[in-house]
């Protein structure tokens, strides 16, 4: 066989404006580039205790089980719902987007029964509903999505669920992989027992190391299972002796990864959480006001509207793949299409993190209102563009 004649790395320069990952901030880049430790060096230690003090700080939490689980957003979610699902256990997840759909795909194979509470998809669930569910199921478990990725839209009322669930001995877990970091997210005050999340989104950090936090009750009902966690890499009971006082060995930890998300939460803090959802909501303010200026329309009502995920509607006649590739292969920007009940009918625009920037926001609607006029759809470009730069100045 041939040695292989594999030219140097030499990735497109892209703007990252989809459901993720978002561009990453040059110092997190850099981080990356510093010396590699040992998992076990006593100055990694150190890191880490940075790491889940920062934690706290953006999830708005006290739990001292706050770490970033080893992998992509997908296993932070495993890991919450594979150690909280025992056999047998029933769990109330969302039938209202495709990360719902996931969480129900977990919780069998946990060996749990997923019972699902229905709402169409881009409306948030109804408290209502939920208390309904579960008088008629009585779960263990209450899972939801906070940033519902595939739909675009936010979960108001979050207290007014978790008050549901527990007044039920229910536990809670929190979708929070588009929302934290960009969006309000108050962990503790909210009674959210579980939340987990994804570092490559709000955060603007390489995936690889996925925000996680429990409760003392929630890691009580992990540490008391009767039958081990399915997965021995994401067991928790054996990863808190790692990410615990002992600081035992349990597996090599990306310490990479690590130390990106160390100097990505410090930017986070030096912005200030509560100042970095305002900026979200600006930004994201401006995308909006420009696509509906262009004569477009958002999927989410208003009160549900996300700030971090922008779900368009597309034009009649107008085929959301042809759009997505003219504005990577013309303007070098990245955005996504939909998802399950709403593929082929929107696009999923982000505004997450460092990508979060006037001047990005500016660029992507000039190159979708022009992408759009170019295929002959109904929409007004330079109005969209002057909107956008008009809420910006406000």
């Amino acid at each position: 066989m041939d040695r292989p004649r594999v030219g140097e790395l030499s990735p497109p320069d892209r703007l990252l404006m989809g459901p993720g990952p978002s561009d990453v901030h040059p110092r997190v880049l850099r981080s990356m580039s510093t010396p590699l430790v040992g998992h076990l060096d006593p100055s990694f230690v150190e890191i880490m205790d940075d790491v889940q003090e920062l934690l706290r700080y953006v999830f708005r939490t006290d739990n001292q089980w706050t770490i970033p689980v080893s992998g992509t957003g997908s296993a932070s979610m495993e890991a919450a719902v594979a150690n909280l699902t025992e056999p047998g256990d029933t769990v109330l997840v969302p039938g209202n987007g495709y990360f719902g759909e996931r969480m129900a795909a977990m919780v069998e194979r946990a060996g749990g029964e997923a019972v699902f509470v229905e709402a169409p998809w881009g409306d948030p669930l109804d408290p209502a509903a939920v208390e309904a569910a579960f008088d008629r199921h009585q779960p263990d478990i209450f899972g939801f999505v906070h940033a519902e990725t595939s739909t675009g839209t936010l979960q108001p009322n979050v207290p007014e669920l978790t008050s549901i669930a527990h007044e039920h001995d229910a536990l809670v877990i929190a979708d929070t992989v588009t929302s934290l970091g960009g969006v309000e997210l108050r962990v503790d005050e909210w009674g959210i027992d579980v939340a987990y999340s994804a570092d490559q989104k709000c955060l603007s950090c390489p995936p690889g190391a996925s925000p996680l936090t429990l409760n003392d009750r929630a890691m009580d009902k992990v540490l008391a299972r009767e039958t081990p966690v399915r997965s021995w890499y994401l067991d928790l009971s054996l990863l808190q002796e790692y990410w615990g006082d002992e600081r035992a060995y349990h597996h090599t930890a990306p310490i990479t990864n690590v130390y990106a998300l160390r100097e990505a939460l410090r930017l986070v803090a030096e912005e200030g959480i509560e100042n970095r959802w305002a900026r979200h909501r600006r930004v994201a303010g401006a995308l909006k006001a420009g696509v509906d200026a262009m004569g477009l329309a958002l999927n989410p009502e208003e009160d549900w509207w996300l700030p971090s995920l922008n779900a368009v509607r597309l034009p009649a006649g107008v085929d959301d793949g042809t759009v997505i590739d003219a504005l990577l292969e013309e303007y070098g920007i990245e955005i996504a299409g939909g998802l399950g009940d709403l593929s082929g009918e929107i696009l999923r625009i982000g505004c997450m993190g460092h990508s979060a920037r006037p001047e990005n926001v500016l660029a992507l609607v000039s190159a979708l209102g022009n992408t759009l006029e170019a295929l002959d759809a109904d929409v007004d470009a330079d109005a969209g563009a002057s909107a956008a730069r008009r809420a910006l100045k406000r």
